[in-house]
């Protein structure tokens, strides 16, 4: 259970990007955010944060509205049923590998954007999103989103989070490039010549193991299960943050953690900032995450969840909260959502 309670907060600069991409209108905005549980004032505001569950559902809401799976992203909408029959297809593949093969061949009947490209290496294989010459280019959130939805589905195919040697995008990089390290498992580079995600190559080999009856598990869960599919278990940043997490809402210092995580105070230090992460940063986002799914879930006094976060005061927690998100805490209480 906690280990879902701490799972990563959004912020509203890559939801903003979502709906941009989407096309939804400034008319149409707030209403939609309002459906999905989002309060519609924290449009204007990219430091805002939102919970993993409230983006997925509001990513439901658009497929099924605009009725498209893929809800105007690519030049032809991917209608309701492509990701079901998609997934149908790739189930008696051999291996990981056959099923990539073939969904390659799917993907070429589903739109004319760009084709899947499996190129498999001796040590590392890369799967490739190649744009096709003289359409129009991508929009980066639809690239984004197909690379998410490939490491999801292939990641459910084997049973297993399939670990990422790299991520490749070809946009440049976003304001919001920080939330990438929470949705991919795996060092993100971007301008780069092609949008590709590289795995080692014995990956490929994994039988598919995966049942018709679990497909519709899998889609009844969508797009929770493939948006934010990670091997998060193999960063050290996400050890630590659970390792705090068991903790709160006793302090912790880098010297107690080095200890209980057995390795040295230097290389959890150099480990996390090889993550483009530090000590610190996890320890607030950690706590912004919970404060935000606090506020936006329970009617908890605010002196208690300062309490339970490890402030030594409220208007400690008020002073933090308003530095990690741009707004008070009431603000996220007292605004309809």
């Amino acid at each position: 259970m906690k280990a879902r309670v701490s799972s990563p907060t959004i912020s509203m600069g890559y939801v903003h990007a979502l709906c941009s991409a989407m096309e939804l209108t400034p008319e149409q905005l707030p209403g939609c955010l309002e459906e999905a549980g989002i309060a519609p004032w924290l449009a204007g505001q990219p430091a805002a944060r939102v919970t993993e569950q409230q983006v997925a559902t509001l990513y439901r809401l658009l497929a099924l509205r605009l009725d498209d799976e893929m809800p105007r992203l690519f030049s032809r909408p991917l209608r309701p049923g492509a990701l079901k029959f998609t997934c149908l297809s790739l189930l008696d593949a051999g291996s990981l590998q056959v099923a990539l093969h073939r969904w390659s061949r799917v993907l070429r009947l589903l739109q004319d954007d760009f084709h899947l490209e499996l190129t498999a290496g001796a040590d590392t294989s890369r799967v490739a999103l190649i744009e096709h010459a003289g359409a129009s280019p991508c929009k980066p959130v639809a690239l984004d989103l197909m690379l998410k939805l490939i490491h999801g589905v292939a990641s459910w195919l084997v049973g297993r989070r399939i670990p990422l040697v790299g991520v490749d995008f070809s946009f440049e990089r976003p304001s919001f490039a920080a939330e990438y390290q929470a949705l991919y498992p795996g060092p993100v580079r971007f301008a780069q010549p092609e949008t590709a995600l590289l795995m080692e190559s014995a990956h490929l080999q994994l039988p598919v193991r995966r049942s018709r009856h679990e497909l519709k598990d899998f889609l009844r869960r969508a797009p929770e299960d493939w948006l934010f599919v990670s091997f998060k278990q193999e960063l050290l940043s996400q050890r630590l943050r659970e390792h705090l997490l068991a903790r709160l809402p006793l302090a912790a210092t880098a010297e107690s953690t080095a200890q209980a995580l057995h390795v040295s105070v230097r290389s959890l230090h150099r480990h996390l900032a090889d993550e483009g992460t530090s000590f610190q940063r996890v320890k607030d986002e950690l706590r912004r995450d919970l404060a935000v799914q606090k506020l936006t879930r329970s009617r908890e006094p605010m002196a208690t969840i300062a309490a339970e976060l490890g402030f030594d005061s409220t208007a400690s927690f008020h002073r933090a909260f308003k530095g990690w998100t741009g707004d008070t805490p009431g603000a996220y209480r007292g605004r309809p959502a």
